[in-house]
Order: C-alpha cells, then structure tokens, then sequence
C-alpha cells in the first residue's frame, strides 16, 4: 500500500472512517500515515491492515466528503 498527501484513507468502507492523508513520513509512500480524521478533525498516526482502501486525490470517491476549508 502507498500513499500520498492528499490522498483519502478510507477503513471498513466506512465514511465515518475516513481521512485525509496529511502526513507521508517514509519517501517511498509507505505507511505509517499521519491522517486528519473527516469525521472530527482528530490527528492521528495510522497504520492501515487490509480492511482499508487508499483513494487517489482528486478520484471522485475521494473528494465527496471534501470539508469546506482545509488547513
């Protein structure tokens, strides 16, 4: 699995578990993340298992739940 900022970490095909990929400690893309959670704004270092899909930045899936603002 690889990742990139802007990206969308979604687990358990859940909305209310997904988050924005802010943070990409390792060059190559691997986890860990840091990820900002959509649901409440919680900052968090996640290490995702196989439950958990990484949408592409600007893939549809991944820009429907856009907050108004992010910082």
């Amino acid at each position: 699995m690889r990742a990139r900022i802007g990206d969308r970490l979604v687990i358990d095909s859940d909305p209310d578990r997904t988050g924005l990929v802010i943070g990409v400690p390792h060059r190559d893309g691997s986890p860990p993340y840091v990820i900002k959670w959509l649901a409440d704004g919680h900052i968090a270092m996640v290490s995702p298992d196989q439950y958990t899909v990484i949408v592409p930045a600007g893939h549809p899936v991944g820009t429907a739940r856009l907050p108004a603002a992010t910082s």
